[in-house]
């Protein structure tokens, strides 16, 4: 039985911090937490899996092949999804990568049956009862594998940088959410937006004042900090909570809070 919350990193928009996000909180909940976390790469760019030292070619399917596999077949054994499992020792995440041919893959299942379901029909209680969060990375679209993320998560949580037009977009997002609930997913649900790279700038001010104003979902109190510690974790594929610095404690602030948040919306 599955007893674990699916959530999507998800916003059509490029540039906000979704993989950041997805790794950095993934490492949290599991560093800080205890908690076991699952990470799936649906971006065809590959971030997420070069953050987490993805070594290509290692034999065994990535999400590309997971999808491609599934469009095709009703079911997969349950031992061939399970067998894309890797397990990233440095900051005790496991995931599911991505490769650049997920882009084709995106092309392919257009015409597939039940193209929306895609993901869900991979993401099976017999994988994802292992764990306590599965944090899905989307893609900056909202083509088909976006829409495949939102048939299968349970919540979302929505990255806005806190720049000058920072709400745009955010109405199409939020017309997509309302779509999926009313013919594919009635559970999904927003957590609410998470500030991204905010700054001491007076235009990062209220955009982040705006933000919070103007939105009607709930604004996380966690603000996602500007810093080049960010590239630098990438670069070493150490996430930042084991790292002494803002931006570190900005996500070990946001685990905490998502786990209360958890508590009283499920």
């Amino acid at each position: 039985m599955k007893n674990s919350t699916i959530i999507a990193i998800a916003n059509q928009k490029g540039g906000v911090g979704k993989t950041t996000t997805a790794f950095n909180l993934g490492a949290a909940l599991a560093l800080k937490h205890n908690k076991k976390v699952l990470l799936v790469d649906l971006d065809p760019q590959g971030n997420l899996s070069e953050y987490l030292k993805f070594k290509h070619n290692d034999g065994k399917p990535t999400i590309t092949d997971l999808v491609m596999r599934v469009s095709a077949e009703p079911m997969l054994p349950a031992a061939e999804i399970k067998s894309a499992v890797r397990y990233n020792n440095n900051n005790d995440l496991y995931y599911i990568p991505a490769d650049i041919n997920l882009a084709n893959a995106e092309t392919y299942i257009s015409s597939a049956l039940a193209r929306e379901s895609i993901l869900k029909r991979i993401l099976i209680d017999e994988l994802v009862s292992n764990f306590d969060y599965v944090l899905i990375d989307c893609l900056p679209s909202l083509g088909i594998l976006f829409i495949n993320a939102l048939t299968a998560a349970d919540k979302m949580i929505i990255p806005v940088q806190t720049q000058k037009f920072s709400l745009d977009g955010l109405s199409a997002l939020r017309s997509l959410h309302m779509q999926i609930r009313q013919t594919i997913n009635p559970d999904l649900s927003i957590l609410g937006i998470l500030p991204t790279m905010a700054d001491k700038t007076t235009v990062s001010k209220k955009a982040l004042a705006q933000l919070t104003e103007d939105s009607e979902l709930h604004v996380f109190n966690a603000i996602i900090h500007r810093s080049v510690e960010a590239a630098r974790s990438s670069e070493s594929g150490h996430a930042l909570c084991k790292i002494k610095c803002k931006l570190g404690d900005d996500y070990t602030a946001l685990a905490e809070e998502l786990t209360e948040l958890l508590k009283t919306s499920i």
